[in-house]
């Protein structure tokens, strides 16, 4: 509201300093500040409140060191994240932009499953909360509504390089910067350490006939179904120790930023030789407040913690993790960006599954970890979980690294 504001300004009555609006990185850094500032100053006001109306978590005896004095500590500190996410993004964002509206819905959307969830366990005296097939509705139902956006909103395009149709080579610009189609809406993805690495999900469609490309969506929204459930799941079974879930956000937080920005840039796209996608650099205000208010949460989430985001946050921060890699077409990355997420699901399943075929095959069920998720195997093994939090964190910044420089290496 505050962009629409200064612009206003700047255009009526040329207000020095107005313009300084006009730029993602000014409004990205506002963003930042105040998320920071909402979290960690309110975040307190919050987690006493909380605390008067005795939201504690309750703790299941799983034998675990330090477990008990856990007991009682305020949980649903998701909605600190979620408001110190979304008043920046009220304020400096261009509340139009498509990108910025899919964001705030699934916000919202995630936050509202969670807090069901987790209003369920503490006023309703049910520790299994929201049952799993209602989490499931919910996380398909944004899937649906996220992928018929993207494929059928005009505003979701790609930009591409004018073609020669004789040599199908990129025509040379005369300008400072390469000429583009006016729209694509071919629904494109990255192919992450390949040349020519753009994949369109009609290929995988290409023996349904002539109108083959009419009938891309029945393959591409059920894909964005199955990513916006898996990480938002990841993002849930990652926060079972004190800071890891939102430490290890906060790291994919930042590189989507970094990727949402230079996609949004005609100039640095082009400079990379990425996808440009027009509008997504708006998401960088949208990010960076996300992140703000991660770190923010953080102050108090840290080892040991005086709150819990509960499923309230942790579903919130998977689903928007997964639409922002939707969005700048890097879905693909996933795995190496949120591998974090990926090993606390993978540890789950293969120990269910193993567990129960051992126990099908032999009479007697048989573990490949001393517990899962992954972060409570190292705890039964010994390790202290700060020691545990940091040694991911540190495994969440290289795969970070890796991610990154997929812009340049092919």
């Amino acid at each position: 509201m505050l962009y629409y504001l200064f612009e206003y300004l700047d255009k009526t009555y040329d207000l020095p300093g107005a313009g300084l609006f006009n730029f993602i990185t000014f409004r990205a850094i506002l963003a930042v500040i105040l998320s920071l500032f909402i979290a960690s100053v309110y975040g307190k006001k919050i987690i006493n409140y909380l605390r008067r109306k005795q939201v504690g978590e309750s703790i299941r005896d799983l034998g675990l060191e330090g477990q008990n004095e856990k007991a009682g500590t305020p949980t649903m500190g998701g909605i600190i994240i979620i408001l110190a996410t979304l008043v920046p993004v009220l304020l400096f964002a261009k509340l139009e932009n498509i990108y910025v509206i899919l964001l705030i819905v699934t916000t919202l959307w995630m936050g509202t499953i969670g807090f069901i969830d987790d209003y369920i366990k503490k006023f309703k005296n049910d520790k299994q909360g929201l049952p799993g097939k209602f989490k499931i509705i919910g996380q398909v139902g944004l899937g649906l509504f996220v992928g018929a956006t993207m494929y059928f909103h005009p505003d979701i395009v790609v930009q591409r390089n004018i073609v020669d149709p004789g040599t199908e080579t990129e025509i040379i610009a005369k300008g400072p910067t390469n000429e583009f189609y006016v729209k694509d809406k071919a629904m494109l993805t990255t192919i992450p350490f390949v040349k020519e690495n753009e994949f369109n999900y009609s290929e995988l469609i290409s023996w349904a006939g002539e109108n083959y490309k009419s009938y891309v969506w029945l393959i591409f929204i059920p894909i964005v179904i199955f990513i916006i459930t898996a990480v938002s799941n990841g993002a849930n079974l990652t926060d079972g120790i004190d800071g890891l879930a939102a430490g290890t956000s906060a790291i994919i937080g930042v590189t989507l930023a970094l990727f949402a920005w230079v996609s949004g840039n005609v100039i640095l796209s082009d400079y990379l030789n990425i996808m440009y996608i027009p509008n997504t650099g708006e998401m960088t205000i949208f990010i960076t407040a996300f992140v703000g208010a991660l770190i923010g949460f953080l102050w108090y989430n840290a080892y040991p913690a005086q709150v819990f985001m509960g499923d309230t946050g942790s579903l919130t921060i998977g689903g928007i993790i997964a639409v922002i890699a939707i969005a700048v077409r890097k879905e693909l990355l996933i795995p190496i960006l949120c591998g974090v997420f990926l090993m606390e699901n993978l540890s789950v399943v293969l120990q269910v599954g193993w567990f129960k075929y051992t126990k099908k095959k032999f009479g007697e069920g048989r573990r490949i970890f001393r517990m899962s998720p992954l972060h409570h195997h190292y705890q039964i093994k010994g390790l202290h979980e700060s020691k545990i939090v940091t040694r991911f964190w540190i495994v969440g910044i290289f795969l970070a690294i890796i991610t990154i420089v997929t812009l340049k290496i092919r």
